[in-house]
């Protein structure tokens, strides 16, 4: 995934604490940075000393450097007028164009100038500026969007508007990120209340957010807060984009229980009441050449990760996650149990989608 790391030059970070967050993001492969130039609080000498330096850092690692563009960072960056050739060559690569361009305008930038991205207000961009980008052939191969983040406790959007508009965009073909906060590092003046996209993760891992913006539909999600922990930057390094991504405490030892956990699965098309059911489990079992033994086989409470044994015939290698409590049987093994916060994730594996699990506490299982 095209996640990234956010760096505000002249806030609240030392000029050391940003080189550091930029090495540390480069070692766990994360290749995108974006900043914002144009907060009000931002102290514009330290800005203009410093945003080279970081932009030398970013390149020396291949990253990606994505801007917001207003009239108000022009001067900041010893610009008379919007250039965007001018701006390419200070090492930004994508402009996120907020208030202040027309479609035209966005449609002509597409076109004109090959060498840049552009990055649409995802939170803001309706159907009728998509259809009129469309009208004037924008290229929209260049185009992505990407959500706002709101400082302000209480102002951050709902799931359902970050759903409507992850489907809007998608419907034109443009990928769609957003951003998460970081519980470790709120230093960003003036509020320090965290930068969320969505209201409901201000108070919430950064683990779990991403992960649930990626349910959501996001194609990509970057770090908002600009002093996060080395473990929130590994967690968005470890992202899937593939579906939904589960955490689970493994509770079989069993090395062909293992081995069949580790694979990413479809939930059927007949979507069966009491379970999500994976498509392929029994093949992959079959493939590997494995049994399944009786182990573990202890009532099925509600998120229990679920692998029927070789009493249930056929059936051998099918693996479940339970949606309704179940009683003890002899055919099949709890192999698993989801983590409680990752109940909350089982409704958007909806028939036809892809899921997988991560199990933090065993990283030494096969």
């Amino acid at each position: 995934m095209e996640n990234g790391i956010s760096i505000y030059p002249g806030l609240d970070n030392t000029l050391e604490e940003n080189l550091q967050l930029i090495e540390t993001a480069a070692r766990y492969g994360i290749h995108r940075l974006f900043t914002s130039l144009h907060i009000p609080e931002t102290d514009t000498t330290a800005l203009k000393r410093e945003f080279g330096l970081l932009l030398q850092a970013a390149h020396r690692h291949d990253m990606e450097i994505i801007s917001d563009v207003s009239p108000a960072m022009l001067p900041l960056l010893g610009l008379k007028e919007f250039n965007p050739t001018a701006l390419r060559m200070l090492g930004i690569t994508t402009l996120r164009l907020d208030d202040g361009f027309s479609w035209q305008e966005i449609a002509e930038l597409t076109r004109r100038y090959p060498e840049l991205r552009i990055q649409l207000n995802a939170s803001t961009t309706t159907r009728s500026v998509l259809q009129h980008l469309r009208e004037a052939n924008a290229d929209f191969s260049r185009i992505e969007a990407l959500h706002n983040f709101y400082p302000r406790r209480g102002t951050g959007i709902s799931e359902e508007a970050l759903v409507h508009a992850n489907i809007r965009l998608h419907h034109f073909g443009i990928r769609v990120s957003a951003f998460v906060p970081s519980q470790e590092g709120r230093r960003r003046s003036p509020l320090r209340d965290g930068l969320p996209t969505l209201e409901d993760h201000r108070d919430v891992s950064t683990d779990f957010s991403a992960r649930h913006l990626v349910a959501l539909g996001c194609d990509a999600v970057f770090l908002a807060d600009a002093l996060p922990a080395e473990q929130e930057i590994a967690a968005l390094a470890s992202l899937r984009n593939d579906g939904v991504t589960l955490k689970a405490r493994l509770l079989t030892k069993n090395t062909a229980e293992q081995q069949l956990l580790q694979h990413s699965f479809t939930a059927r098309l007949d979507e069966a009441r009491d379970a999500i059911r994976a498509q392929e489990s029994r093949t992959f079992l079959k493939e590997s050449g494995n049994r399944i033994l009786p182990d573990h086989t202890c009532k099925r409470p509600v998120g229990a990760i679920t692998i029927d044994n070789e009493n249930y015939g056929r059936y051998m290698g099918e693996l479940q996650i339970i949606r309704q409590a179940q009683p003890e049987d002899p055919r099949t093994n709890v192999a698993a149990q989801l983590m409680p916060e990752d109940l909350q994730l089982m409704p958007y594996i909806t028939p036809g989608r892809k899921f997988s699990f991560q199990f933090p506490e065993q990283t030494d299982i096969i």
